[in-house]
This record gives structure tokens, sequence and C-alpha cells, in this order.
């Protein structure tokens, strides 16, 4: 999907971007299913949740400010995560009926209110890329364009050599799925809401491109990534995101989630 345009900006420290892909509506996948291999060139672990150093916790990254998805492996981190998840409400998934993904507004705006990051002069998705990417190169006389990088995705716990060549290769999974949204709720919310949904940092993370395409707008009971040492984590993160905006899971995702936080 494309994005907005990249604009230069000032502060120093945050710097990225690249054209992404982002899909949506596709048919939900078996969470069972093995893994997904990039065609971006990668490297490095397998499962068990490997992690690149750099990757926080959800339960210590309540804003999604902080890089990555970093494991959730003890027994009180679990405990915590379960008692997260056991706030989220449940309801039946609703019909797709008037989805589309100009409902959320242009994708990757720098305008959405409310959002860590927004107003900076550089799009949504270029704050993710340097968020979670290491050892950025940027488009000349640009500090958001980004053209290689570096990324560890939790998904399949791999480091991916991406360059702007290979663009779809590294894409922004939206962990809870606009359209699933959009079944839960956000279809009576305004559309500054849903912008803001959109284009909040505690729902982006940058991912390998075949794994987030795979998913879809599957919620936990029909997709989870294909490292299994992430799954806490990531229902953990899915949890937070459906607290912040007030939205309903359905009975076998909550089920789903707290099974992979040990509940």
């Amino acid at each position: 999907m494309p994005g907005g345009a990249a604009r230069n900006r000032a502060l120093p420290l945050l710097a990225l971007t690249a054209v992404l892909a982002f899909a949506t509506g596709c048919q939900p996948s078996d969470p069972s299913a093995a893994s997904s291999q990039s065609s971006g060139g990668t490297s490095g672990g397998g499962g068990g949740g490997a992690s690149d150093g750099r990757d926080v916790s959800p339960l210590e990254n309540p804003d999604g400010t902080k890089p990555g998805l970093a494991p959730i492996v003890s027994d009180s981190e679990k405990g915590a995560a379960r008692a997260l998840i056991n706030k989220v409400p449940t309801k039946a998934r609703g019909p797709q009926t008037g989805y589309s993904r100009d409902q959320f507004g242009d994708a990757w705006t720098d305008s959405a209110a409310g959002v860590p990051l927004a107003g900076n002069h550089c799009d949504t998705r270029d704050d993710v890329l340097a968020r979670d990417g290491q050892g950025l190169k940027y488009q000349a006389k640009s500090t958001c364009v980004v053209t290689s990088m570096s990324l560890f995705d939790p998904y399949t716990a791999k480091t991916m050599q991406w360059s702007k060549q290979k663009a779809t290769t590294v894409q922004i999974d939206h962990m809870v799925p606009l359209s699933y949204s959009w079944q839960m709720g956000s279809s009576a919310w305004t559309k500054d809401q849903r912008i803001q949904l959109a284009n909040d940092t505690l729902n982006l993370l940058a991912v390998d491109g075949p794994a987030n395409e795979s998913k879809g707008d599957s919620g936990p009971s029909e997709w989870l990534p294909p490292n299994a040492g992430i799954r806490c984590a990531y229902v953990t993160r899915f949890a937070q995101v459906t607290l912040k905006y007030k939205l309903a899971v359905t009975d076998s995702d909550k089920a789903a989630m707290l099974k992979q936080c040990g509940g």
C-alpha cells in the first residue's frame, strides 16, 4: 500500500524510511503454520524468542516508542501479561461491510493527533523504521528516506539485510489489523480516531513482509508469529492496543492470547 510522501525533518535521532507495502483483508492462516522466509536476505536465529538485544518487552514499552518486541519468558512476566489480557472485553466479530483502508486516512500520515512522534516532519512509516532498524543509510539530502538497513524481525527471529530495491521484504504490521478493528468496533468511530489507531506506534512493528502478508486481518486464534518464543509478547501487545482503544476481541482470540502466556 502506498504511503505518504517522505519529508525531511530536523530531529537528528529519528531518521528513516522506505517504500513499504501493507496488506489487509487476506484470508486467515493457521497459527501453527511453520515459518515465512524473507527474500531480502536473512541470517541468524531460529525460534525460541531470540532477540537482537535492543528489543523491549511490551510490558516495559506501553507507548510503543521503544524498538522491537522482546520475548516474555519469566513466570512473573507471564502473570502480568495474563492479568492485562484478562481485562480485554470480548464480543462476536462483526461484518466487514463498509471497510476500506481509506476509512483510516492517508497511509502513514504525520498529522495524526494524540500519537507519539506525530508532527515531526517524517511519515509514520519512517518513524517505525528508525525505531526498529539499525545501520540505516539514507537517500542523499534526506533524513527520512532509507535506502538500506538491518532489521531483526521478531516474527521469524531472523536478521534481515534490507535495501530499497526489495522494498516489500520489510513491511509495517498493524498488530491489531485495521480490518479486524473495523469488525470489532472502529466502524463506529470518528475518522480522526481511526487515523490515530492506524498511526499509533503502539500498534506498529517493522517485520518480515511475507510473515505480515500471511497474517492478513487475522486475530490471535487464527494467526500467530512463526517464532513461537515471541508469541506471548505478541498477544500482550495486541491486548495493549485493544485496551487503549477500547476494542473487544472474540472469545476464541482471548482464549488463544491467554494460552500463549501460560493461561
